[in-house]
């Protein structure tokens, strides 16, 4: 453009030669007289106005490139393109559709046959063929409390250096674009009424209207090409907190954009820079963290931060009634092992109910065990594979009848450190001993600290004999105390034990 504007002022105005202009900008004469005479031209077809001529000196010089004709794409070779893409066409319409031929698959069926053709080429005309019109979306405005979406993520860490694989629930406001998340196991039914009952004791409200996706927690069949059943866990939700539901349409995230992308963004920011947690629970905290940081940074579009347009967004949502009770409920009959199997893994209960069937309410956390609708038992749930949860105290009646089978029972083995420890020190040769102890404590309602606290007492007085039932005398002169082991009028009692323990102590010295 530049250059067309310089040879014309050079050759109007200066009256310059088209040879001397030539040779001053260092172009080709022919190109020099192309633009001289297309300028005369232009002039003639306008010789009152100005203006189309001005458009002229600014136009940028186009050069001629005609279509040239493809030479290794010839017709037979379309043909039998076409053809491939309308098999493609019938096998996506007979649900066969991830048995559908793809470009390079179509470009080695042209390899076979002979033809000499190259990826691009086969890919430009299958793409010409395939051409669809860009599809244009619908920006949409939410009142406040009117729309919550829901949605799962998959999330991938390291608990105690193993890797685990958690689910996280996320839900994002359409109006405020408050977010929450919490971290489950599985993408089960009871993580799904679960995560609702935190997130509604969260905001102290509910939204009008949840969204979904065709998520099979929350669709329990189809109906017709576009009707959805909600599942029994849904209208249980429903029901209780009395909201409404909407069901996305398949393939169409869009739909529910807000939670698309807070899946993504709140996974990135939350364990893109940890990933090494010591429990499930310091994950999650960390999520809290995270999730309150993202909702207290300032959004683009406004000055706000989503905290504070979810405070003028409370306002509006609906009272929220007591928490819904998620749980289910299942009749397990207990094993020679005095345990019951739910999902390939074994919970213990007390050894009198061998062979017995109990009441087990399972919540997504942990599992209680119910016999003659009285409590017996609660495990955390384990969610691996063929794992034993067992409780020392269920099995202490049948150990102090088989104390030879303590040593290396898995139901010591899963007893606390403190157990641990005290059998190994003081019990390794006396098992039946340690189990009329742990019998004692049982009867008497005597925890661990108080235990801990009577050890340390008797050590001071005799450390190299302890003995349960020494532990036994200074435990009975103050079962109602914990955990200290001197309490005003227990004083002179405690005082005439300690005598009677050195007494006892100096016969077995002498």
């Amino acid at each position: 453009m530049y250059t067309k504007q310089e040879i014309i002022i050079r050759y109007l105005r200066e009256g310059k030669s088209q040879r001397q202009i030539s040779r001053e900008l260092q172009i080709n004469r022919k190109t020099v007289k192309k633009y001289v005479d297309s300028y005369n031209s232009q002039q003639k077809r306008e010789p009152e106005g100005e203006g189309n001529i001005h458009e002229y000196l600014s136009e940028t010089p186009k050069y001629s490139c005609p279509k040239r004709p493809k030479r290794a794409l010839t017709e037979e070779i379309a043909k039998q393109i076409d053809q491939l893409l309308e098999e493609n066409s019938r096998k996506r319409r007979n649900g066969l559709h991830k048995q559908v031929l793809k470009k390079c698959d179509i470009l080695t069926v042209l390899h076979q046959q002979g033809h000499q053709i190259g990826y691009t080429t086969v890919c430009n005309y299958i793409s010409g063929k395939e051409k669809r019109s860009s599809e244009a979306f619908i920006r949409q405005r939410y009142k406040p409390g009117s729309v919550c979406e829901f949605d799962w993520g998959e999330v991938k860490i390291h608990i105690q250096g193993k890797r685990t694989v958690l689910q996280m629930a996320v839900f994002t406001s359409g109006y405020s674009n408050y977010r929450y998340a919490c971290l489950y196991y599985r993408q089960d039914t009871l993580a799904f009424m679960e995560s609702h009952v935190k997130f509604f004791a969260h905001t102290a409200g509910v939204y009008h209207q949840m969204v979904y996706d065709n998520m099979r927690v929350a669709v329990a069949r189809f109906v017709g090409r576009n009707e959805k059943e909600p599942t029994q866990a849904l209208i249980n939700l429903k029901g209780h907190y009395q909201f409404h539901h909407r069901f996305c349409n398949a393939y169409r995230g869009n739909e529910k954009g807000h939670v698309e992308r807070s899946v993504e963004y709140i996974r990135r920011k939350a364990f893109g820079f940890r990933d090494e947690f010591s429990s499930m629970d310091q994950a999650e905290e960390h999520l809290y963290r995270v999730v309150d940081q993202l909702n207290s940074t300032p959004r683009q579009q406004t000055s706000k931060t989503s905290s504070e347009l979810f405070d003028h967004e409370k306002k509006e949502l609906w009272d929220v009634t007591s928490p819904f009770s998620c749980y289910s409920t299942e009749q397990l009959r207990a094993d020679k092992y005095a345990t019951v199997s739910y999902c390939c893994n074994r919970y213990s209960v007390p050894d009198h109910l061998v062979g017995e069937f109990v009441d087990v309410k399972i919540f997504s956390d942990k599992l209680k065990i119910y016999h003659r609708d009285k409590s017996i038992a609660t495990h955390k749930r384990s969610y691996g594979a063929h794992t034993w949860t067992i409780s020392l105290d269920h099995y202490l009646d049948t150990l102090h009848k088989k104390p030879g089978a303590l040593t290396n029972s898995e139901a010591l083995a899963q007893s606390s450190d403190y157990l641990r420890q005290m059998y190994q020190k003081y019990y390794q040769q006396c098992p039946k001993d340690f189990i009329e102890l742990l019998l004692y404590c049982r009867k008497h309602s005597i925890g661990k600290n108080k235990l801990f606290d009577a050890e340390q007492a008797l050590l001071r007085l005799c450390p190299r004999d302890i003995s349960t039932e020494k532990l036994t005398a200074l435990l009975g002169n103050n079962t109602s105390s914990m955990p200290g082991m001197v309490h005003g009028n227990d004083k002179k009692i405690q005082e005439a034990s300690v005598a009677h323990l050195l007494a006892l102590t100096n016969l077995v010295e002498n």
